[in-house]
């Protein structure tokens, strides 16, 4: 799984011209399954993404996580970050997961975000045209893959 985590002063997603998510100061965290990811990948993923401090304490040192400051998170599934720009100019997307795997994986992520967060994350809607708005603070950007760990 690969995650695009940003640290944001704001953030929500519209569909069809309705707000149906937001938060307030936390992350927001664009998330998409792989072909072949599993369990293990969603949990380590949601672990990291919650305990990462990037979050600024007195000194102004990245020193805390989103939980240490009773941030928000929002998650929006985005098969797009395993694309492949190797060959010509038009994406290859074969290594993102197919909705039948990916839903019950990104499913999992929330759920395991909220155990992780002590409350349920917002959520943007699996496969919809969003129009996601946010306001980065830094701008802070992470970019994580669970089977890159580095």
């Amino acid at each position: 799984m690969r995650a695009v985590i940003q640290r944001v002063r704001q953030a929500s997603v519209t569909i069809h011209g309705a707000e149906t998510a937001a938060i307030g100061q936390g992350l927001l965290v664009l998330a998409g399954v792989e072909e072949g990811d599993t369990a293990r990948d969603i949990d380590w993923l949601a672990a990291k993404t919650v305990a990462m401090r990037i979050f600024a304490d007195e000194e102004g040192k990245m020193n805390r996580s989103v939980r240490d400051i009773d941030g928000d998170v929002l998650v929006v599934s985005q098969f797009t970050l395993h694309a492949s720009t190797k060959k010509g100019n038009r994406p290859s997307f074969l290594a993102a997961a197919k909705p039948d795997e990916a839903v019950p994986l990104y499913e999992r992520f929330l759920t395991r975000i909220e155990a992780e967060l002590g409350r349920p994350p917002q959520a943007g809607v699996f496969a919809a045209d969003m129009q996601v708005g946010l306001v980065n603070h830094g701008p802070v950007t992470i970019m994580i893959d669970s089977r890159r760990p580095e």
